[in-house]
């Protein structure tokens, strides 16, 4: 069953809110604090529907205006403001959030959540086990436990978040927080867009800001576009915790994690000409629509017969054509300085690797097993050692041949010997043969004996094994 209407009807268009209780909806937007030590399980179920749910206005926009959108929202950034996001998520017949200062609390601690400025100026990456000290002693002392040391007086149950009142804890936790699973979102979508430009030229891999955002600001959450603040949040996670770029001199470059890296004066050079060029595309652009406009003015003064006013907009327009004539030509010899110094660049790549291929040759050729004199002491060794081989097998088969003459024993001989033993035996089978078949005959003969109809199966196996000894 569906909770009953809301005053913020875009609340149910989120996944988290869709065929939810009424019931449901009123024990999450009560204060579960204390849930934390005597039921961590429901604690943890709530805290995971509302990280769903602040995650879900976060990526579009709502929580600046409240359900509107503003023209450039934070989409990374979570802003807990305090009353003012309670209120966003009024719900009629249902109130205000009570545990939310208590859910992004207890975000933090799980690190889905970061403050702002500590995500910002920290040099250390959220990944490190550095950052995550209360979740280790979350597993040394167990909640249940925690809860069971508070019931035996052992520990005070003030030191828990449900002994604070409402406004104690938005005192705590009230800020700008970065939204980790949103950032890994946009830094995967950003990665997956980037690699397919990767080994095309040097300058794919170069941005400025402004180019980065230009280029990456819609890649993630189904094209809606990530504010400035968003954008450096991106860079400074992509640089520390995913190693996939690095930021110097105002140059943005994607780098191999594996490989060494710098940003180099070539990266700076063919960065700024590549701005150029991006700079003079957007110019021309402008003046490619000023003068459509020029055109529909002229067209439009004409209609009323306005020859003057006509005239002046033709006059705008040629100067339009020629300025955008000399940008374009302008264009074309920065789009080829480009590709004269990228081009150079490559070469000079190309020219290390021929250098390092051509030292590691020389230090393989250096070996002392690849000197000329050793070589051909190694080949005339191989040779003398084939000699020997081939003198000990003349010795061994001339030994052989001695040895049978000795013995008197002629070859010839052998095989006459062996071709009367075969005969012998040959004959002494096809006597056997006939001596049987004679004595089966005998038994036929006896008197009073008739041919049966049928061979009995003991003759058949009989007759087979004739036909067996016969072949």
């Amino acid at each position: 069953m569906t909770s009953a209407g809301s005053s913020h009807s875009q609340l149910y268009d989120l996944p988290t809110f869709k065929n939810i209780s009424s019931s449901r909806l009123k024990f999450l937007y009560s204060d579960f604090s204390r849930q934390k030590q005597s039921n961590p399980a429901s604690f943890t179920s709530n805290a995971e529907w509302w990280r769903r749910t602040l995650e879900a206005i976060t990526v579009k926009g709502w929580q600046e205006h409240g359900a509107t959108h503003s023209a450039h929202p934070n989409r990374l950034v979570l802003h807990a403001t305090g009353p003012q996001i309670i209120e966003q998520f009024k719900v009629e017949g249902v109130g205000k959030p009570l545990g939310l200062a208590t859910v992004i609390s207890e975000l933090c601690e799980q690190k889905a959540f970061f403050p702002l400025n500590q995500f910002r100026t920290s040099k250390q990456s959220i990944y490190d086990p550095g950052w995550l000290p209360y979740r280790i002693a979350s597993f040394i002392i167990g909640k249940p436990l925690w809860w069971a040391l508070q019931q035996l007086s052992i520990v005070s149950s003030d030191e828990g978040a449900g002994s604070e009142s409402d406004a104690q804890r938005w005192k705590k936790v009230k800020g700008d927080y970065v939204v980790i699973n949103l950032v890994e979102q946009a830094a995967a979508a950003v990665l997956h867009q980037q690699e397919f430009k990767t080994g095309l030229s040097i300058h794919e891999s170069l941005y400025s800001f402004d180019g980065f955002k230009r280029e990456f600001e819609t890649c993630a959450f189904g094209g809606l576009e990530l504010s400035n603040l968003d954008i450096k949040v991106l860079v400074k996670f992509l640089e520390r915790d995913k190693r996939a770029i690095m930021v110097e001199r105002g140059v943005i470059k994607f780098i191999d994690p594996s490989e060494p890296h710098e940003v180099t004066p070539v990266d700076i050079g063919i960065l700024e000409l590549k701005t150029a060029v991006e700079n003079l595309e957007a110019a021309i652009d402008r003046l490619h629509d000023q003068i459509d406009d020029r055109t529909a003015k002229i067209s439009a003064a004409l209609k009323l017969k306005r020859k003057e006013v006509a005239l002046s907009h033709l006059r705008a327009k040629k100067q339009f054509e020629e300025l955008q004539r000399k940008r374009l030509n302008s264009l074309d010899t920065l789009q080829s300085t480009l590709i004269h110094v990228e081009t150079a660049a490559g070469d000079i790549e190309i020219m290390k690797s021929y250098e390092s291929s051509s030292a590691t040759l020389r230090a393989i050729l250096a070996h002392p097993s690849l000197q000329r004199e050793k070589i051909d002491e190694t080949l005339e060794a191989m040779a003398s050692a084939n000699a020997d081989a081939r003198d000990i097998d003349d010795v061994i088969r001339q030994g052989t041949e001695i040895a049978q003459a000795d013995a008197g024993i002629d070859d010839s001989e052998l095989e006459d010997e062996l071709a009367a033993l075969i005969k012998e035996v040959e004959q002494e089978r096809s006597n056997a043969e006939a001596k049987r078949a004679g004595e089966i005959e005998a038994k036929l003969s006896v008197p009073g004996l008739s041919t049966p109809a049928s061979v009995p199966n003991g003759e058949k196996a009989l007759a087979k094994d004739r036909e067996k000894e016969a072949a």
